[in-house]
Formats: C-alpha cells, sequence, structure tokens
C-alpha cells in the first residue's frame, strides 16, 4: 500500500461505477485525493478535441461545490473516514497546474476505455505523475456513464438505481433532478425551433 493516491473525473454525477473506480484506488493508499476536473469551465476550458463533453450545461449541470458535496457523502456513507481523502480540483486541461492541487509523489490511478483517457494517461506522465492503470477495457464494456444517467433523469425514468444513495437523496433533496430535465428540455426546444426554421 502507498501513501498517497489520486483519482479524477468530472463526475457530473457521481455514480456506482465511479464509486468502484474510487475505491479501488483507495485499497492502495493510505490517502486519497478525488481530483474533480472541470471545477470551472471559463478559468479551465477544454483545450482537447478528444474532451468533447465539457462545454455545455446539459453535459455540465453541477457545480463544483455539488459535486463534492455528493462525493463526500458517498464515500462517507461507504465507511471512508474523513481523513482518509480529500477533494480537490484537478485542472486536466491546465496540467502544468495540476501539482498545485495533487501531490507530486502519489499514485495517480486510471482505468482507460476511450481516446481521451490514453490523452491524460500521456499528459499525466508528460508531468512526471505515477500512473497506474486499474482497468483498461472497451468503450461498450465500461458500464452506465454520467451522460446516460443524466438522460434517464432528463426522461423521467428510472435512474436512482445507478447512484450511491446519498447521492440519489441529494439530488433530489437540492433539486438537481429538475435542473438536469430543464437543461434538456430547453436544448430539444432549441433543437426544434432550429428545424422549423430551416
Amino acid at each position: 500500500m502507498v501513501d498517497k493516491g489520486v483519482v479524477f473525473g468530472r463526475f457530473q454525477v457521481f455514480h456506482l461505477k465511479q464509486m468502484e473506480y474510487v475505491l479501488a484506488a483507495k485499497m492502495r493508499c493510505s490517502k486519497l485525493y478525488i481530483g474533480i476536473t472541470h471545477s470551472d469551465l471559463v478559468a479551465y476550458a477544454p483545450v482537447s478535441e478528444l474532451d468533447r463533453n465539457t462545454m455545455t450545461k446539459r453535459d455540465n449541470p453541477l457545480t463544483y461545490l455539488e459535486r463534492f458535496e455528493m462525493i463526500q457523502g458517498a464515500l462517507l456513507d461507504f465507511g471512508i473516514s474523513r481523513e482518509e481523502f480529500e477533494i480537490v480540483p484537478f485542472p486536466i486541461s491546465c496540467p502544468e497546474l495540476i501539482f498545485q492541487y495533487t501531490p507530486e509523489d502519489a499514485v495517480y490511478y486510471m482505468n482507460i476505455s476511450t481516446d481521451w483517457d490514453d490523452e491524460k494517461c500521456r499528459m499525466l506522465t508528460k508531468i512526471g505523475a505515477r500512473v497506474e492503470v486499474l482497468r483498461k477495457r472497451d468503450v461498450q464494456d465500461r458500464g452506465i456513464t454520467g451522460r446516460e444517467i443524466r438522460t434517464l433523469i432528463a426522461e423521467g425514468k428510472d435512474w436512482k438505481q445507478h447512484v450511491p444513495k446519498t447521492v440519489a437523496e441529494y439530488i433530489v433533496n437540492h433539486g438537481l433532478d429538475e435542473r438536469i430535465r430543464g437543461n434538456y428540455n430547453r436544448i430539444q426546444t432549441s433543437a426544434e425551433t432550429e428545424k422549423e426554421e430551416d
């Protein structure tokens, strides 16, 4: 077991597959740093064409603080003590700033299934991070995604089974499900209007 580990993701929304990733990393280190990417879409705008899902409100409905609180609540509920983890911004679009937020001597754990994952791995390696790939699999085998869960929420379908219990409660109690539906409805209405104008 190493002293420090790092995982990272957008976590829009934090779901059980991501929890699986976080717990797999936590089993390998004493203290885990959980990096939230795209914490500020203005300050840390995407720079790679592979970083596709980071510019619209539909794909980024949750604030940094909301994601922080969801992740923290879920980890505590899963029995991870607060002293064993930190949650920090992770500016993947500005890799030269990453060590401002996470320890340079940590192990950076990743799952890889897309070209964007491969690029992130190269970016971390280039700045001198020690990267350990936990799992490499084809994109169709990676399981549920945040986008798919947001779509389920927007369409009024069953989504709670895919997220930790505390995350489901947080989303409902803070009206985030309504925000997600509203974002999807606005985009759908806009697309229909554009079709009518063509």
